[in-house]
């Protein structure tokens, strides 16, 4: 068995809703998939951009341990509504927005006045209910942009004596979901099939949030790498029988099909069952990995040997 880690592939997107996406990588090496699943979670879960309201206040309220006279919730209740708010921003900036709601009616998301870096992603959330015609519900909101989650204490804006304090939850990513099942190429029976499965709150697509935790993880394993490079080999094709589309940088012989070079059917047939096709992937294995190969010797070898040399490759 050749001790190469192939690099996976990204082969299939299934976009449920805009929302919601299942994400197929395959073939992993053996053991990767729970390697790559549980990191990439992890990542989705903790560390994706996103925006959510810090603080606020309320004209005609103190403090958040009281009620507004015309309106139906308390603060509490207003403050577990505001988590509820989702928001695309462009930019790093802190943004102050407000809302001006005058009588009787539901207030909700879109009422708030944003500005051209602001957009709601879910407008139609209910905020508060006003129940009375007289009553002007006027809130200013403080918005920022973060990364996970972020409590009250963690803070570091410094916020006016009337404003109150909103723990944030900034994650755009909603839900994770992924499973592990076996996978094969050509003679190789061992290989993980990974199946990951992201729902977000709008803000995000699935497919930029995965782009996204794959980045990170690169950027993280890269400083902890140091000056060591592993040169990626090509990811292994699923269907066994096509070969990789020709560089035009690269030279025509190593292209050359396997089967060309008039080998016995021996070495012939065990070159090809495990996924050598051409001259290239012949030359990307050392004599050690060749010799390891199913049903390829050294006898095989030495005849691999004598038609290179034959043929001056």
């Amino acid at each position: 068995m050749s001790k190469i880690i192939h690099t996976p592939g990204l082969v299939s997107v299934d976009e449920q809703d805009a929302q919601s996406a299942t994400f197929t990588v395959e073939p992993l090496h053996t053991g990767y998939g729970m390697t790559l699943g549980n990191s990439i979670r992890r990542v989705l879960l903790s560390s994706i951009a996103g925006a959510a309201v810090t603080s606020f206040k309320i004209e005609g309220a103190t403090h958040e341990f009281t009620t507004i006279k015309g309106v139906k919730e308390d603060i509490v209740d207003i403050m577990l509504s505001l988590k509820g708010i989702r928001f695309r921003i462009f930019g790093d900036d802190v943004h102050n927005l407000r809302i001006v709601k005058k009588g009787k009616g539901v207030v909700t998301a879109k009422d708030i006045e944003t500005n051209a870096d602001v957009e709601i992603v879910n407008p139609e959330h209910v905020i508060a209910h006003v129940d009375d015609d007289k009553t002007s519900f006027v809130m200013d909101l403080v918005v920022e942009t973060g990364r996970g989650y972020r409590t009250i204490e963690e803070g570091t804006a410094k916020k006016a004596s009337d404003m109150i304090a909103l723990d944030a939850i900034f994650s755009p990513v909603q839900r994770v979901r992924y499973k592990v099942e076996n996978t094969r190429v050509g003679q190789m029976t061992d290989l993980d099939k990974l199946i990951l499965t992201i729902t977000t709150d709008g803000s995000i697509t699935p497919r930029d949030a995965f782009e996204e935790a794959s980045a990170i993880l690169v950027n993280q394993y890269t400083a902890l790498a140091g000056q060591t490079r592993i040169e990626a080999s090509a990811p292994l094709t699923l269907s066994g029988d096509a070969p990789e589309a020709p560089n035009e940088d690269e030279p025509t012989e190593l292209m050359t099909s396997i089967e060309d070079l008039n080998l016995s059917a021996r070495t012939t047939n065990a070159l090809i069952n495990n996924e050598i096709h051409t001259l290239k992937d012949l030359f990307s294995l050392s004599d050690a990995e060749l010799r390891e190969l199913k049903g390829f010797g050294s006898k095989a070898l030495d005849e691999v040997k004598e038609k290179l040399a034959e043929l001056e490759l």
